[in-house]
């Protein structure tokens, strides 16, 4: 039994980011599939220090804990990861265990530009770093004009960008072996 747990770093609804994390879990094929919510509030060591850890952020650290494998899809703001997935990453860092230490994980990125999200992801791969994650080298899955590479069932239409998806899934699966 593998499970897969998916990061969207997008919130609205119809987001490229997200319809490729659901492209990425049919690919991997997991036996449970969760989409994390990453609604969460914005990170304040007050509230830490007052009230604990937030439920809705120890439940997406219990998530990472359990799951055999992740992967992350960003939309690239200003240069660098979303706003969202930076401030899920900056809380799940707070609570205890490491639940990041050693987890396959895959990341990706859709954009609107020509880049696909080439500096969202490398500024996630940055921000992972400390966490001891095994994040994959590649392939890199970059997809750019990303509102026009979807289906209306959300499916991803460019053969390239199938193949690439395809062989890092593949390569996630493997090191998910339980």
């Amino acid at each position: 039994m593998r499970t897969l747990l998916g990061l969207s770093g997008a919130l609205r609804q119809g987001s490229t980011n997200t319809a490729l994390v659901h492209e990425a879990a049919r690919l991997f094929a997991p036996s449970a599939f969760t989409l994390a919510d990453l609604r969460l509030p914005l990170f304040d060591e007050d509230i830490e220090t007052g009230e604990g850890i937030p439920s809705a952020v120890q439940r997406l650290a219990d998530q990472i804990r359990a799951a055999d494998a992740v992967v992350i899809s960003t939309p690239e703001y200003n240069k660098a990861l979303s706003g969202v997935l930076k401030n899920a990453l900056d809380w799940v860092s707070r609570t205890k265990g490491g639940p990041w230490r050693d987890k396959p994980v895959a990341i990706m990125s859709a954009a609107d530009g020509r880049g696909g999200g080439d500096r969202a992801q490398f500024s996630l791969r940055l921000c992972l770093v400390p966490f001891r994650a095994r994040v994959l080298p590649g392939p890199e899955v970059m997809v750019a004009d990303a509102r026009t590479q979807f289906d209306a069932a959300g499916r991803l239409t460019s053969p390239r960008y199938i193949a690439q998806l395809t062989e890092l899934m593949d390569q996630l699966r493997a090191l998910a072996q339980p």
